[in-house]
């Protein structure tokens, strides 16, 4: 595609519109041996209250990821995936397409495992697996790393704060692993631990079905109760 082609379609393509929830601005971030998110460290620096960034955990997974894509689409929402390497490996083209509509992707353990009932060798092993299955289906290094049942381990702190792979805990979720829940019990969840928290790092999954088809309605009720979406970047 010519220069030209694309400066054309970039501009056809439609304006945000103003009823969206939006992307209020991007915080970049250093490649560092740093840990954020009050649930287990301290809250991300450069944040204010009410603004809040998105993270996704689990994915990749065909039947629910695009849905979550559109949703934030729609919206004109950018957020981080935190990606395990099995689903990685076998849907490494959605892992670009997430990429390439401008989100963030981190990693979440090769084989989602309690890595606390791990010996230190099966720990390192997996973290091994896990940048080398980033690698290749994305050509870069993992910027960020979130712990699977955020069960972390000295074992992987030190070989993470090595590799200079930033932690991310939470500081808001709507437990939303839990079976059988309707968008509105979704929505009061979360509201409910951001009015504690008063914003931060918000964590879903993006390879649960409820969460893809409840995320519109999630979006607007971060909109109507005053939140703003803040972009992770690591330079």
């Amino acid at each position: 595609m010519s220069l030209l082609l694309a400066m054309a379609l970039a501009a056809a393509e439609p304006a945000c519109p103003s009823e969206a929830l939006g992307t209020s601005r991007t915080l970049t971030l250093k490649r560092e041996a740093a840990a954020w998110g009050k649930a287990q460290h301290a809250a991300l620096p450069g944040l204010v209250p009410k603004e809040v960034v998105l993270t996704f955990d689990d994915g990749p997974r065909p039947e629910s990821t695009p849905v979550v894509l559109k949703a934030l689409a729609d919206q004109c929402v950018k957020a981080s995936f935190f990606m395990n390497g099995e689903p990685l490996r076998q849907h490494a083209a959605l892992a670009r397409q997430v990429r390439d509509a401008g989100h963030m992707v981190g990693v979440h353990g090769d084989r989602h495992e309690h890595f606390s009932q791990l010996p230190p060798a099966a720990q390192l092993a997996d973290l091994e697996a896990m940048v080398a299955s980033y690698r290749a289906a994305l050509g870069a290094e993992p910027p960020a790393w979130r712990f699977p049942f955020l069960e972390e381990t000295p074992t992987l702190l030190k070989a993470l704060g090595e590799r200079s792979i930033t932690v991310m805990s939470v500081d808001a979720g709507a437990e939303d692993w839990l079976p059988d829940q309707t968008p509105q019990m979704l929505a009061t969840k979360l509201l409910c631990q951001l009015a504690k928290s008063g914003g931060g790092i918000i964590l879903l999954h993006d390879a649960q079905d409820q969460t893809a088809r409840a995320l519109p309605f999630l979006l607007q009720a971060l909109k109507a109760n005053g939140y703003r979406v803040v972009h992770l970047n690591w330079q």
